[in-house]
């Protein structure tokens, strides 16, 4: 019995933890190759976060119809105190390709990098929308 009041214990002290994290909200992402950017909504999955693309826009700021809006973007992402975002994955849209990454939170800005077979592309600072 103590054991199994130890585990249900645990599992809402984990889940609490992700609750407030700063990194929860709406982000702006970098302009891709096209200029194109989006604002995707990163919040807690499982014992990490994901990121989805909810909104697209072109380089002018209107919003476009994307076959992209509604995917996932962000999976994966651990978070190891001090804004310190890892292991996780990035899909990049307009290349096509998924990356390992990690993200860096300072304030409402949000570093992002992702790397393929040991080489690394800087994915930007994203800006906090909400």
């Amino acid at each position: 019995m103590k054991r199994l009041i130890l585990a249900v214990a645990l599992a809402f002290t984990g889940t609490a933890a992700l609750a407030g994290d700063p990194v929860e909200g709406v982000w702006k992402t970098k302009p891709d190759d096209n200029g194109n950017f989006g604002h995707v909504q990163v919040q807690p999955c499982g014992n990490a976060f994901c990121g989805t693309l909810i909104k697209a826009f072109d380089g002018a700021g209107k919003e476009l119809k994307s076959p992209n809006v509604g995917k996932r973007i962000i999976w994966d992402m651990v978070a190891y105190g001090d804004g310190v975002y890892d292991d996780g994955k990035v899909w990049s849209p307009d290349r096509n390709k998924t990356y390992n990454s990690d993200m860096k939170l300072a304030g409402n800005k949000l570093a992002v990098r992702g790397c393929v077979l040991g080489i690394c592309r800087d994915g930007g600072t994203w800006t906090r929308v909400k």
